[in-house]
């Protein structure tokens, strides 16, 4: 048991026969809480802050769990337009535990708050009660005192505290050992109300009857105090029968290793070398991140929008918005076998639309943190209709590249050029004894190994490395991400020509881009071999040169072309497998050396954006293709 699910404190104790427990509504820790006081006590009534207009409803609902679903109830405000109030049947939410305890123990309930006819909120932000996991229910309660704001005057908060302190009074008539759960905010003021025998109004009459309804699968994030996917953990190891006491935020890290799965399953089968660059070693540093994010929000646990853009910021849109889907998830919400009427409604941010579609603004009467909506961009895929169109129009005539992929992939080709120069200057270092220069630095290595074969040593003993300049330079570039390569998959090859001297003269094959269309007249591809030839010059189409036929895949017509166009001595290759013999003779026949750089020496997020890259139909295209193209 829990600290804070320990006997309550004398706090608490309102008489001999009642026991307040002060909750924080919308929150899975604190629904573990009461759960546990209840099943730790004797107890023979539960007291819940809710009209008793709603007790048919909401009992009716709980028993449908674990479907959510909303009560309704029918107000009109000042100004006497339709609004309403609700409670949501939450799984999570302390006053559903209660009731949900209370039931499978066959213990009363008593619906104690006052019926009004416009429910008034009260604003208020709680701590996080996280918290609860290492400090008291006590401790917890008695730390928010100072910050918790009293009642007006003859507000209606104040009219409900004094009749819910009344009713308290009839029901230790009855029951012997009476438990109330108290929002929190209310908790000093009800105890005064109750020693006080504070005069109370009678409750008024209401506009219409409460309605029950089901809520729709997408609106679910609005409805639930916890995201959809952790409120779906709480329930599987409710039924289970397994501990979730630490589920608030180990359910945050199995959402995003469900996310991550999905994403991995998402994943063309034709990408396979940087598939998995999701790494767990990417994922720590993730929610090192989202931890830090939530501190600096004052806050314990991650919000939806903390996790989202964390994961765009870190691993790109697509993975963003697959983790936001998951967090989405509710799989109980699509068997609505137990409950009887299935009507549906959505929901918004303070609002709620009825079956007969009008949106009647709305308040939730066990409201947890406010909820505000925050912008975020994400880029989803379009549908398959809309992809469909926009390969209809593509002029087949019309073709050129997207400027920003230009400057990162040249970029990159500048890099690797630089570090196939490092290469083969290191193979031209010899090793000299010291005499009047240090050189290029003492090679400790080689010095020691002479000093252990001689008895006298000094310090001309030293060994120094001598690094000549490379004579040359790398003109030619090659990048392999797939070895060996599907031509069933790469299907398009071609030679594009520079549009200006900063851009390299560019032959690959990739996938066709004509069946990935994310815009009009913007088509996505990923390359599967590439090659760079800088500076740039014009040069024949090596897929449709008969010279390089003898080569028998994409790879070695690749490399065919690269070695015969090249000028330097020497070609770079990018491969994820070591050099093979075939490779050699090619570069042998046309007189050029190989020089190979692992593909593994690259992140594989890095390679994942190099791979991916887009073809606009015409120049004009570019005016626009920013609002479509994800970096």
């Amino acid at each position: 048991m829990s600290d804070a699910a320990s006997p309550l404190d004398p706090i608490f104790t309102l008489s001999p026969r009642i026991q307040v427990l002060p909750i924080v509504h919308g929150s899975g820790d604190m629904a573990q809480v009461v759960r546990e006081v209840m099943l730790s006590q004797q107890i023979d009534c539960l007291a819940v802050p809710l009209p008793p207009s709603v007790e048919p409803l909401v009992e009716e609902g709980i028993a449908g769990l674990p479907v959510a679903s909303v009560v309704v109830c029918h107000e009109r405000n000042d100004e006497g337009v339709a609004c309403c109030s609700y409670v949501p049947i939450d799984p999570c939410q302390a006053v559903i535990m209660g009731i949900r305890v209370a039931r499978g123990e066959g213990l009363a309930r008593a619906y104690i708050d006052r019926e009004v006819t416009s429910f008034q909120p009260t604003a208020w932000v709680g701590p996080d009660p996280y918290v609860l996991k290492s400090v008291s229910l006590a401790s917890f309660a008695a730390a928010t005192i100072p910050f918790l704001p009293p009642p007006e005057g003859e507000s209606q908060r104040q009219s409900r505290i004094a009749w819910m302190a009344f009713r308290l009074h009839e029901l230790e008539i009855e029951y012997q050992h009476i438990v109330c759960l108290c929002p929190l905010v209310d908790w000093p003021w009800l105890r005064q109300a109750y020693q006080d025998r504070m005069p109370y109004v009678v409750p008024e009459k209401l506009i219409e009857r409460p309605s029950w309804w089901k809520v729709e699968q997408d609106s679910l994030y609005f409805l639930l105090g916890e995201l959809p996917f952790v409120t779906q953990l709480y329930e599987q190891r409710r039924e289970e029968a397994r501990s979730d006491k630490h589920l608030s935020i180990d359910g945050i890290k199995e959402l995003v290793l469900e996310a991550r799965s999905r994403w991995l399953a998402s994943r063309s089968s034709s990408v396979t070398q940087e598939v998995n660059w999701i790494t767990p070693q990417l994922l720590q540093r993730y929610f090192h991140y989202v931890r830090n994010r939530t501190l600096l929000e004052n806050r314990l646990k991650p919000d939806l929008y903390t996790l989202i853009h964390a994961a765009q910021q870190m691993a790109g849109d697509a993975f963003a918005l697959i983790l936001l889907e998951t967090a989405k998830t509710y799989d109980y919400h699509a068997d609505s076998s137990g409950i009887d009427r299935n009507v549906n409604v959505r929901m918004g941010i303070g609002e709620i639309q009825d079956p007969g579609g009008e949106i009647l603004p709305a308040t939730n009467r066990l409201q947890g943190d406010p909820q505000a909506w925050r912008s975020l961009k994400l880029r989803p895929q379009p549908p398959i209709p809309q992809k469909q169109s926009w390969a209809h129009d593509w002029n087949p005539y019309r073709q050129c590249s997207w400027p920003p992929e230009d400057l990162r992939i040249e970029s990159f080709a500048s890099h690797v050029r630089q570090q196939s120069q490092q290469i083969l200057g290191a193979d031209l270092t010899r090793v000299e004894t010291f005499s009047t220069s240090m050189e290029d630095g003492i090679d400790l290595r080689e010095t020691l190994r002479k000093w252990t074969t001689k008895s006298q040593r000094s310090i001309f003993d030293l060994q120094v490395k001598v690094t000549p300049p490379v004579r040359g330079t790398i003109e030619v570039l090659v990048f392999l991400f797939e070895v060996p390569a599907d031509p069933n998959v790469y299907t398009w090859r071609t030679t594009w020509f520079a549009e200006h001297q900063e851009e390299s003269t560019l032959s690959f094959y990739a996938t066709p881009f004509s069946t990935q269309m994310i815009g009009p007249g913007i088509g996505q591809a990923s390359y599967g071999g590439t090659m760079f030839l800088y500076p740039p010059r014009p040069i024949p189409d090596i897929w449709e040169n008969p010279r390089y036929n003898f080569a028998t895949t994409l790879e070695e017509r690749l490399l065919a072309g690269a070695c015969a166009h090249s000028q330097e001595p020497h070609v770079a290759v990018v491969s994820p497998v070591p050099l093979k013999a075939s490779w050699r003779n090619i570069a042998r026949r046309y007189g050029r050396k190989l020089v190979l750089l692992p593909l593994n020496r690259f992140s594989g997020q890095t390679v994942a954006r190099l791979r991916q890259f887009h073809v606009l139909n015409g120049h004009e295209i570019r005016s626009y293709a920013a609002r479509f193209i994800r970096e």
